[in-house]
């Protein structure tokens, strides 16, 4: 057969002088070549059994100390009073028998910046509809671009705190910041700036992450409860009377006859609703149909706005 050449061609490595030099406990390539392969293994062991020895006295050194250590940390515990068995680390993550057996870690603090012309009274809503299920608890900053935030956001802030917060119900901390910015944002990652546009893009996260009777997901309306923020979104963005005519309209057929928009009982489409029909002062009650100043009725028992 044709030899092949060599892959790994022996070269000289050249070492540098500015480390100092350790001991070599294998047997070098010169010594292989000149004696047989029992002798060298003979020798292998004979060079590397003191450094081997010595390895194994030092690790010994080390064990001793760390047991001095050890006992100098017991007695040190004993003296203070503290439990001999350590820190207990616990986690906040709990399972629940609804989500497939799926842990939920505790959220993180949520960013909202809004601006005072475009209030998020969603906020307000779900506070009061939430109180005795879940928490927000909403602290309000103003943002260098504000000199001013006006009576409005003003009164919005002095309702928001006039609410309660029950330390024995879970709760989510949202940072309410007042910018000179187009859109209403959420910033829910404190590792990278992915914002969520819209109020009622909010609302849709906070209903998911908030009280079971609030999440939609699993009811028979859910494509229905959607829709309904769909044209929440579309109302807020109407400028002629006709447009905004048009999209009562349409909420009225989804209403129908039900008590609310989520069926028999207060959803987050209802809270989505009752929150644009308070940021748009134009629409008043001559511009409803009866089923809706019903409904209206009924929704402000929850949300008082």
């Amino acid at each position: 057969m044709y030899e092949l050449k060599t892959l790994l061609p022996q070269f000289d490595i050249n070492v540098p002088k500015c480390m100092y030099e350790m001991k070599n406990i294998s047997l070098s390539a010169n010594a292989v070549e000149s004696v047989s392969g029992a002798a060298a293994a003979r020798n292998n062991f004979n060079v590397s059994g003191d450094d081997a020895q010595n390895v194994a006295l030092r690790q010994e050194k080390v064990m001793q100390q760390l047991n001095d250590l050890k006992q100098q940390l017991a007695g040190i515990r004993s003296t203070l009073g503290l439990c001999s068995k350590g820190p207990q680390h616990t986690t906040t993550s709990f399972t629940t028998k609804n989500n497939g057996g799926l842990k939920e870690e505790p959220l993180h603090d949520v960013v909202i910046n809004g601006h005072p012309n475009f209030i998020p009274y969603a906020l307000l809503a779900m506070k009061n509809a939430w109180k005795d299920l879940f928490t927000l608890d909403v602290k309000t900053f103003t943002h260098s671009t504000m000199n001013d935030i006006g009576k409005e956001a003003k009164a919005f802030e002095a309702e928001l705190k006039a609410v309660s917060v029950n330390p024995k119900l879970p709760k989510i901390n949202i940072t309410l910041i007042w910018k000179n910015c187009e859109h209403t944002e959420m910033i829910s990652s404190p590792t990278m700036y992915v914002p969520i546009y819209g109020e009622v893009n909010i609302i849709r996260y906070l209903g998911r992450v908030g009280p079971e009777e609030y999440r939609y997901e699993n009811s028979p309306l859910c494509n229905e409860i959607d829709a309904v923020l769909d044209i929440c979104y579309q109302l807020l963005r109407c400028t002629t009377p006709k447009s905004k005519a048009n999209m009562l309209r349409i909420l009225n057929n989804r209403l129908q006859k039900r008590q609310y928009f989520g069926g028999d009982q207060m959803s987050i489409a209802d809270i989505g609703v009752h929150s644009s029909l308070r940021r748009m002062p134009s629409i008043n009650d001559k511009d409803l149909t009866p089923a809706l100043l019903e409904w209206r009725k009924r929704a402000e028992k929850y949300t008082l706005i």
